[in-house]
């Protein structure tokens, strides 16, 4: 979403890859990919497949006239906002990026400055991190993710999880990623709400048993979305939006997957279209 397209498809790495691909002993020790932890509790959201549309906005006031049972929504939106979304019946997702330094954000100076990378292309403001410093990010991120609890959120929407595909100013492998977004999935099923996969398609496989549905951007447009399948064979939804693509070339398409797509403007403001419901 905030950041578009990666600059390239890189090989999954599995943990355990031996020594030379890059970063230190130190780094790959701490690679090790968690086994999955279940989401706490009798209250977890546990959504279904769906293609019915959704919402995601991102900028701007939340505007809840436009029907959804799923809004995805910035952790800034007060509870209030999030406690319409419960009373319309409606599921309410809390996005965070965890991937990135955002300078707008109330807990920006808590970043050290080494794990603060390049400049992202489109968001020049925004400094990719170092996930491999999980030590140093570990007690930021899970802050966001207690933010979101406490705000009463279903779920939550890690962003920017593909750092290992871009070029971020580290030497990021596929397993670097992978033990970070299991445990970024991990933190958040033990605070009780369930997390969804943002993108990140090379690892979807290796990753499915840790995430509870799937975010993704314009995979019709890149032809990608068959390697979102397994996220529906498994029982889990898949929340699509596509930007430059008019309905008649993804909609049918989408159906057919048994996703719920949307079209969005890049603002990710209250706009969309939808579209119709399958026969």
């Amino acid at each position: 979403m905030r950041l578009g397209r990666g600059l390239g498809i890189a090989g999954m790495l599995i943990a355990g890859v031996a020594a030379g691909c890059g970063g230190s002993a130190a780094h790959d020790a701490r690679a090790a990919i968690p086994d999955p932890v279940p989401c706490a509790g009798p209250a977890c959201w546990d959504p279904e497949p769906t293609t019915e549309p959704w919402q995601w906005q991102l900028q701007g006031g939340i505007d809840l006239s436009v029907p959804a049972p799923v809004y995805d929504i910035d952790i800034d939106n007060p509870a209030s906002v999030v406690d319409r979304i419960h009373a319309q019946g409606d599921a309410a997702i809390c996005y965070v990026s965890v991937g990135t330094h955002e300078p707008f954000r109330d807990d920006a100076n808590q970043f050290p400055h080494r794990v603060l990378g390049k400049r992202l292309a489109r968001f020049e403001n925004e400094r990719w991190l170092d996930i491999r410093k999980l030590e140093l990010l570990r007690p930021i991120m899970e802050a966001r993710f207690d933010h979101c609890r406490e705000k009463g959120f279903d779920a939550v929407e890690p962003d920017v999880v593909d750092g290992y595909q871009n070029r971020t100013g580290f030497p990021l492998r596929g397993r670097h990623q992978l033990a970070y977004n299991a445990w970024v999935a991990n933190a958040v099923h033990e605070r009780g709400m369930a997390v969804g996969l943002k993108n990140d398609l090379g690892q979807v496989e290796r990753l499915l048993p840790y995430f509870d549905f799937a975010v993704n951007e314009q995979c019709f447009q890149y032809h990608e979305c068959r390697k979102l399948d397994p996220f529906i064979a498994a029982g889990k939804p898949v929340f699509g939006a596509e930007y430059k693509l008019s309905r008649a070339r993804f909609c049918r398409r989408s159906i057919a997957h048994g996703f719920s797509t949307i079209k969005k403007r890049f603002s990710l403001e209250a706009f969309r279209k939808s579209c119709p419901k399958a026969p």
